[in-house]
Formats: structure tokens, C-alpha cells, sequence
């Protein structure tokens, strides 16, 4: 069963286009023309809390992505040729030699012409890092992002099943968000699943099938 769920749910790779930008739309624009090769911006900075959606933007921004919580030394960085977009997520977590890696980084994609996009918790002036990566970070472009408020998930999620022609029992989508991982693209991408295994197993959708697509979903399982 959890397979079959792992088979339903939809490649759905994170992109400007899948990604809900609620009270984000200025920092969305401003990641799109940062992308774009006319622009001459070498660094642009996000920050906010858990679930704003970093790390869904970093990825859609950037053609490699480092997550410095998982490597805090940032050795896949530290040497090479750097692609044309860079992003590294949870800077704040960088070891020392991480920083020093970063703010080389920096200078190698500034000089070739490349883009350096970073994710944080805090602005640049409030992270833990050295004095001049944190200068660096903060010379560039630097917006905040806002978590979804629980209205504008459930509204979203609403317009996605209207378009799927789903019809979602009463309650569905507030036990969604009260028992499912609350990042956009896999509550979204839920959905598609929980329309497919309808539609393949020929039940209508109940909560309790709800119920069963939610049991086998691992909230990592996007592909």
C-alpha cells in the first residue's frame, strides 16, 4: 500500500509556478528578475521562519543546491567551477570553514558573473557568521518571507480540487492541514494522490480514504 501511495504521488519538482506566494508575491518577483540574465544582482538573501517557503524558492532559483545544516562545511562548494546559480539553505548553520567556503564562494560567482541565492532564519546583520560574509549576504538583494496563514492553504488547496473537479467532503481540508506535513507542494501534491487512488480504486472520496492516502504518504515522499 504505501508503495502504490509512493507511485500516485505526482513528480512534482519545486518551481516559481507551483509555489503559493500568499503575502510573497514582491520577494517571488524579485527571486524571478534576480534569475534572469539581464540582471547584474550577484546575491539575493531570503529569510523568514520554518514553513515560508526557503527552501521550495532556493530550489526552484538556483541550479545546485547546498543545505548547510546537512553539510556545515560546505565542501561540494569550496573548490571547482561554480554553475551560473548557486543556492545555499540555512546559512546560519555554517561551520567556520563552511564560512569561509561561502564567502569565497561568493567572490568566485560575483567575478564570473554568476548568482549566489541564500536562505536564513534571520536578517543578515542578526546571523552568527563572520563580519565580512555577513556584509557580503547583506550588500545585495535581501526580502522576508511570511508563512501562509491556515485561510490561504485551505484557499489554495480549494482552488486545486475545484480544478481537479475533486469533491472534497466536508472537513477534508482541515484534516489535511491538522494531520499532514504543512508544506504547500506536498499537502498539494496529496491531493493529486488522494484523486488518483479515488479514481484508480473506484471509492468515492470519503475522510476515511483521506485517512488511508495520509497513512501511507511519507511527508518526504515528493520525488
Amino acid at each position: 500500500m504505501r508503495q502504490l501511495i509512493l507511485d500516485l504521488l505526482p513528480e512534482n519538482p519545486p518551481s516559481l509556478d507551483n509555489f503559493v506566494p500568499g503575502g510573497n508575491a514582491e520577494a517571488v518577483a524579485a527571486l524571478a528578475a534576480w534569475a534572469a540574465p539581464e540582471s547584474r544582482e550577484t546575491s539575493l538573501l531570503l529569510y523568514g521562519e520554518s514553513g515560508s517557503g526557503k527552501t521550495h524558492l532556493l530550489r526552484a532559483g538556483a541550479d545546485v543546491y547546498h543545505d548547510a545544516a546537512a553539510a556545515p562545511d560546505l565542501e561540494a562548494a569550496a573548490s571547482g567551477d561554480a554553475p551560473a546559480r548557486v543556492a545555499v539553505d540555512n546559512v546560519e548553520a555554517l561551520s567556520g570553514a563552511g564560512q569561509i567556503a561561502l564567502f569565497n564562494l561568493f567572490n568566485r560567482l560575483r567575478a564570473a558573473g554568476g548568482r549566489l541565492l541564500t536562505a536564513a532564519g534571520q536578517p543578515p546583520q542578526r546571523l552568527p557568521l563572520r563580519e565580512d560574509l555577513r556584509t557580503r549576504l547583506g550588500s545585495g538583494l535581501v526580502y522576508r518571507l511570511l508563512p501562509l496563514a491556515d485561510e490561504e492553504k485551505q484557499a489554495a488547496l480549494a482552488a486545486q480540487a475545484a480544478a481537479r473537479a475533486l469533491p472534497l467532503p466536508a472537513g477534508a481540508l482541515d484534516y489535511l492541514l491538522a494531520r499532514a506535513t504543512r508544506d504547500m507542494r506536498h499537502l498539494m501534491a496529496i491531493l493529486v494522490a488522494l484523486d488518483r487512488y479515488s479514481l484508480e480504486h473506484k471509492r468515492p472520496i470519503t475522510l476515511p480514504l483521506l485517512r488511508e492516502v495520509l497513512q501511507h504518504a511519507p511527508p518526504h515522499s515528493l520525488r
